[in-house]
């Protein structure tokens, strides 16, 4: 590695030539930013040898790569640009800017000043390599007729695709042209004077260190530490640029970079305005493209992977592992990814893919997608890709409905692909098995019997989860549509509707109660009664899907004017079949609830049970607050303190009453979760009063 300390001007003088590789990042200094700074610079550097030119020190302006590229015969000498382009280009527009202000002027300095933009005398292809620097092909109609107006390049870039690059070098040069116009009037008149010490700035004030690699010289180690005054480099900038310096020493054919063609194949469908998109992941927003590089590397070592530390992860595994024998292979392997990622991405409802996609998103289960990858390119699966994913939504579904955890899914969906690339035979099978033989709670696959009792008494409804039950309720609405029905696809904003209202006291009086206008409050019927229906006022068999314009108008309406509007209105399988009830109370609810689990139960399947399988028994009994679980008997008090406050309840009709709480509780863990918001043991929580003036602690009960 050489480095010189070369000025503005002495860089571009003599025959020469700088190549921007296409994997370089486009030309992103902007007129509100970086180049107003940069003309600062220029102005007081101006300034100063205009007072007193003994006194001027050169001002570094930064530092530059370089690599030179063998040339032959009639060739120019020319360079590849490893750090700097943003730099190195701009001095070039401001060079042009220069030019083109002197020559509207008449001054003598227009024709100095071309010969520090082009090339000339005998050149091997004069019409590209004229020009002092070669950008990469998304710059380079815009900046070439910056140079010359008048040259025609011939590229393979869509036009429309060229826009958003050509504002920003356009708007650079005008923004230039008048700051230098400004600068070299004195009542509107060109003054040569001040033109010229802009001119001697940029040749004696202003300097670069121009870096210049040797044969053992690592480009990308140079490149991380050279970067100021830039745009923030993103993990896909970081990763792009390792891969192609590695692909350095290629050459060159006709003027440009053979590594240039690997980059048109591979990298610049990624540089696309879809992959610069922003994507939200839990708490996490992120550029498409940074989301894919995370899956891809994750799917390939088989471990958790950081967004934070993507490319020092990759860098690692690369350098460490060496797991491609070069870079070729290493892109096509991004492609592929890539491929599918897009695909995930769009949610197109017809397409496997695309419908995983909407699900992972509803069910907010990134983690899943590194194996999702390895399955629909590594494993090779063909067209039973739909069946794989089938049983990963399965799985992940009905641990939803269950209110299982998902805490271990980012190591548990990782950690599943080593064992599939290990596992001999079928993968499908392998997949299917191996999630079906975890017992603990933590990442157990419930089966039809543990599915049904939190399907038919779990409390589902919450703004929160509002996307996974439209999709749920979409996917059973399709399953209910027999053969004979029309094949209609739904294109209406669909929301989640409560047939009885949760504000049910208001329209929807108990049986007995109507017209009652106060309760007594030791009304042990009525308590009963009001805690009967508000257990089952948020489970799946009181959700239905409606139009927006139609839920707001039936919200909280009463059952004789809220049902025959869903039924004229609805066309939907989900609200046809209610007309099988005359009238919607828990028993009807209990029906429906029934009716959509055997749906359900065809789509989504249960996991095969090997003899001897054993279920965490206490976990399995916290699935659901309304299933018997061991609890003392009917009438026993029961205390918990949290956070300095005491809360009491009662067993009642095998059921844990907690005061001021409309839930029924079937285990006293679920009571302490729902309370504290965190995950706990209840057993170590509550203390337990059988009238005998002694408390004892539920966990000791349970063990005598």
């Amino acid at each position: 590695m050489k480095p010189y300390t070369r000025s503005i001007i002495e860089l571009f003088d003599g025959k020469k030539r700088f190549l921007i590789p296409l994997y370089q990042r486009q030309y992103a200094w902007n007129v509100g930013s970086q180049i107003p700074l940069l003309w600062e610079d220029i102005e007081r550097i101006a300034k100063r040898i205009d007072e007193d030119r003994l006194s001027v020190v050169p001002h570094f302006m930064g530092a530059m790569v370089i690599g030179q590229i063998k040339t032959f015969g009639k060739q120019v000498q020319a360079f590849e640009i490893i750090d700097g382009q943003q730099r190195l280009t701009t001095f070039q527009i401001v060079l042009a800017a220069l030019r083109d202000v002197a020559e509207e002027s008449g001054s003598r300095y227009a024709s100095e000043l071309q010969k520090y933009l082009l090339n000339d005398g005998v050149m091997e292809h004069p019409e590209v390599e004229r020009f002092k620097l070669w950008p990469s092909l998304m710059d380079r109609r815009s900046f070439t007729g910056i140079v010359d107006p008048e040259a025609e390049i011939e590229d393979s870039l869509p036009k429309q695709r060229d826009d958003g690059f050509v504002k920003k070098s356009v708007l650079a040069h005008e923004y230039l042209k008048d700051a230098i116009r400004n600068h070299v009037a004195i009542d509107n008149v060109f003054d040569e004077h001040r033109f010229e010490t802009i001119f001697e700035a940029l040749k004696d004030g202003l300097a670069i260190v121009s870096i210049e690699l040797e044969g053992g010289d690592d480009p990308q180690t140079i490149f991380e530490t050279l970067n100021s005054r830039g745009v923030e480099l993103s993990p896909g900038d970081l990763m792009r640029n390792f891969i192609f310096q590695r692909a350095k020493g290629m050459g060159q054919v006709e003027g440009s970079l053979n590594v240039d063609k690997l980059y048109e194949e591979h990298w610049l469908p990624l540089d696309r305005p879809f992959w610069s998109q922003v994507a939200s992941r839990g708490r996490q927003s992120r550029a498409r493209l940074d989301w894919l590089l995370t899956d891809h590397l994750s799917m390939n070592i088989g471990s958790l992977v950081s967004i934070e530390n993507l490319y020092d992860s990759y860098r690692r595994w690369i350098l460490n592992e060496r797991p491609f024998p070069s870079v070729v292979p290493e892109l096509e392997a991004i492609s592929a990814s890539a491929k599918v990622e897009e695909r995930l991405f769009e949610q197109g409802k017809s397409d496997p893919l695309g419908d995983f996609g909407r699900f992972a998103h509803a069910f907010d289960v990134s983690t899943v997608l590194p194996l999702v990858l390895y399955l629909a390119t590594e494993a090779n699966l063909g067209d039973r890709l739909p069946e794989a994913l089938s049983i990963l939504k399965s799985y992940i579904l009905r641990r939803d409905i269950c209110r299982l955890t998902t805490k271990n899914y980012n190591k548990l969906f990782v950690g599943l692909i080593p064992k599939l690339r290990e596992a001999a035979g079928d993968q499908i099978e392998s997949l299917f098995a191996s999630l079906s033989e975890r017992e603990s709670d933590i990442d157990r696959w419930p089966d039809d019997e543990e599915w049904n009792i939190a399907w038919m008494t779990r409390d589902q409804y919450s703004p929160a989860r509002q996307n996974r039950l439209n999709y749920l309720f979409e996917i059973i609405e399709s399953e209910l549509r027999s053969d004979r029905n029309e094949d209609i696809e739904i294109k209406s904003a669909l929301t989640i509707e409560h047939i009885m209202p949760r504000k049910w006291q208001e329209a929807w009086p108990l049986p007995g109660y109507e017209g009652v206008d106060t309760i007594d409050d030791f009304d042990m019927e009525y308590r009963s009664m009001m805690l009967r229906r508000s257990k089952v006022v948020d489970t799946i068999g009181n959700l239905t899907l409606l139009t927006q314009k139609l839920n707001s108008s039936v919200s909280n309406g009463p059952y004789a004017t809220k049902m025959p509007a869903i039924r004229a209105h609805s066309s939907l399988a989900l609200n046809r079949d209610l007309n099988e009830w005359s009238q919607w109370d828990e028993d009807a609810i209990q029906q429906r609830a029934e009716m959509l689990f055997k749906a359900a139960r065809r789509v989504w399947i249960a996991p095969i049970r090997q003899e001897g399988f054993f279920k965490d028994s206490d976990s399995t009994n916290d699935i659901n607050n309304g299933s018997r679980s061991g609890l003392p008997e009917d009438g026993t008090r029961c205390e918990f303190t949290y956070g300095g406050q005491l809360y009491r309840g009662v067993i009642e009709n095998g059921q844990l009453v907690v005061e001021g709480y409309n839930t029924l509780f079937g285990t006293f863990s679920g009571a302490s979760r729902t309370i504290t918001r965190t995950s706990r043991n209840g057993w170590n929580d509550w203390y337990l009063d059988f009238g005998d003036g002694q408390k004892i602690l539920a966990d000791s009960w349970r063990k005598s």
